[in-house]
């Protein structure tokens, strides 16, 4: 597997009897702690620019970056969900928060920890910060929500489509359209092709595109859903890191996470660094990353812990 600009240095744990989790340990261990959550139908190599430019202490300070890749999500194991599956993976937001627990406690991460997270990283970051936010000690933002729907966004329809359990499964199980789709209308400028096969490249099969139709299947979007209890939370509580410095990078282009999610974020966070560009969209990243990177590392920098 070709992977343009990812560490060639990859750890694994067993986050559960029989199922592992691939995750990435860059910089130096006694640098501050970034830990990096990417989303669906993404992985950990969303993250690679940014763990160049924060890890290498020759250009300066170097941070520690821990970037896992979910179960199910890029290198790590993807258990199938079936009820006499062995092993067995419940695809649930709570199993995502107890799995980065379990990550960072295994690594001995109990101290001040950066909050890096994109798309559905954001729930999980959020979710697990409901049990350590003494921890969260700052926040990188990109396009992400820790909050329900706002009521004036209008559910897209390619969500509601990953929601259908016989339509969904299909299209996205079957012909990979949520991770290729996403690597094409995911960004506003094109990626380099060996780029783009490097983000579809985990999911090539129908046993391994689980998590990516699980996760759309686990959005939660009233209370009936698994998920909504941790989502409700962490809203209610998103202005208690108002305090915190925030950096918020935001591609204007995104069709999901689109200003209205940015404008809850603002208000919560009055306080927070904005960059949002008009000229990028979901995988802001890829789209400006030659300005996001210096931009969080300078921002990094400003704010020690």
């Amino acid at each position: 597997m070709h992977l343009p600009g990812y560490p060639a240095t990859r750890h694994r744990l067993q986050v559960r009897p029989g199922i592992e989790m691939s995750y990435l340990d860059e910089g130096p261990r006694d640098g501050e702690v970034v830990v990096m959550l990417h989303g669906n139908p993404s992985w950990s190599y969303y993250w690679r620019t940014l763990v160049a430019g924060l890890s290498d202490p020759a250009s300066g300070k170097g941070y520690r970056c821990i970037v896992p890749d979910h179960v199910g999500m890029g290198l790590s194991d993807k258990p199938d969900d079936a009820r006499n599956a062995v092993p067995r993976y419940d695809y649930t937001l709570q199993s995502r928060v107890e799995d980065l627990a379990t990550l960072l406690d295994h690594l001995g991460i109990d101290g001040p920890v950066t909050l890096a997270v994109h798309d559905w990283g954001g729930m999980v970051g959020f979710g697990w910060a409901l049990s350590h936010q003494a921890q969260v000690k700052r926040l990188v933002i990109l396009n992400t929500a820790a909050f329900p729907m706002p009521g004036a966004k209008a559910m897209p329809w390619q969500i509601a489509l990953g929601r259908d359990y016989d339509l969904g499964e299909m299209v996205i199980r079957g012909f990979n359209a949520f991770s290729a789709g996403a690597s094409w209308l995911g960004v506003a400028r094109r990626m380099p092709p060996e780029v783009r096969r490097a983000y579809v490249a985990p999911y090539d099969s129908w046993k391994n595109r689980i998590a990516t139709i699980r996760f759309m299947q686990d959005i939660p979007l009233s209370p009936k859903d698994r998920a909504w209890p941790l989502l409700e939370e962490s809203g209610r509580r998103l202005h208690e890191y108002a305090g915190l410095p925030v950096f918020i990078g935001w591609g204007l282009k995104d069709f999901v996470f689109d200003r209205h999610f940015l404008e809850r974020f603002q208000a919560e966070l009055p306080g927070a660094e904005v960059m949002a560009f008009e000229d990028a969209a979901h995988y802001v990243l890829e789209d400006r990353h030659e300005v996001l990177v210096p931009a969080i590392r300078a921002f990094l920098d400003r704010n020690p812990l």
